[in-house]
């Protein structure tokens, strides 16, 4: 069991994006338990609104895709109004498919890249918007070991997680006196709907052997895991952490 520290969160107001399943959902569920308010915003809207009820009177629900500039800056907005402003947003959103590169359709390339990258950083702009208003603020992307090392068949998401790993360190020095700072978390194999898109998606010719890359004796980490370290960067804790690239991965990148 993951311990919860009671209180952490307590006033904040935050958004986090993909909290429809796997790492958004326990991410937005361990800031409310922390104390925090939660816009759980999502692609699908059903499923946030599930995340924003399970999680009781803390928590609302909007539909996003972070990919549309005009989606992200519709849902941040209507989310700040809800919560009444905002100072913490968790990037969550992500998607993935592995391919033979030299076969890689552009229109899934441009996808892959549109929603782990791009819609990071629309995520983030908008909600620079809201914490240069009130003064201060915390951000937490999310990029993957994928974007601290190379993998086979998975060139689309590898550059999407690398580009969040810089865009992250570009956004901190951006940002870094103006009372904002803005950190990564890395995580390695992790069991979510993603890791099965992964697996799903093998392709011809190749096995998970040749995926060694994403495996450790560890096994793979659980949500609970990851969103307990997203919940200590993005707490005062981590005050004096900005720029910083967090790898919780079992150890793929030693």
């Amino acid at each position: 069991m993951t311990l919860v520290v009671q209180g952490r969160h307590d006033g904040r107001l935050a958004v986090v994006t993909g909290a429809g399943s796997g790492l958004g959902r326990a991410t937005a569920q361990r800031l409310a338990a922390e104390g925090a308010r939660v816009a759980c915003l999502d692609i699908a809207e059903g499923a946030a609104k599930e995340t924003a009820e399970g999680i009781g009177d803390a928590a609302t629900a909007h539909a996003c895709d972070v990919s549309d500039p005009a989606s992200v800056a519709a849902a941040v907005d209507a989310a700040s109004a809800d919560l009444g402003g905002l100072d913490l947003a968790v990037t969550c959103a992500g998607i993935g498919k592995l391919a033979h590169s030299h076969e890689q359709p552009f229109e899934e390339w441009s996808r892959i890249v549109g929603v782990n990258l791009t819609g990071t950083f629309l995520v983030a702009q908008a909600a620079l918007r809201h914490m240069l208003a009130g003064g201060r603020g915390r951000i937490v992307t999310v990029a993957s070991n994928a974007g601290l090392m190379g993998q086979p068949f998975s060139a689309a998401y590898c550059a999407s997680k690398g580009g969040v790993v810089n865009l992250t360190r570009a956004l901190a020095d951006e940002y870094i006196k103006r009372n904002i700072t803005v950190n990564c978390v890395a995580p390695g194999g992790m069991e979510t709907p993603l890791q099965g898109a992964f697996a799903n998606s093998i392709p011809e010719g190749a096995s998970w052997k040749d995926l060694r890359k994403s495996m450790t004796p560890m096994g793979n980490s659980t949500p609970d895991e990851v969103a307990a370290v997203i919940a200590f960067v993005a707490s005062d804790e981590a005050r004096y952490m900005t720029g910083s690239i967090v790898s919780i991965d079992g150890g793929l990148t030693l």
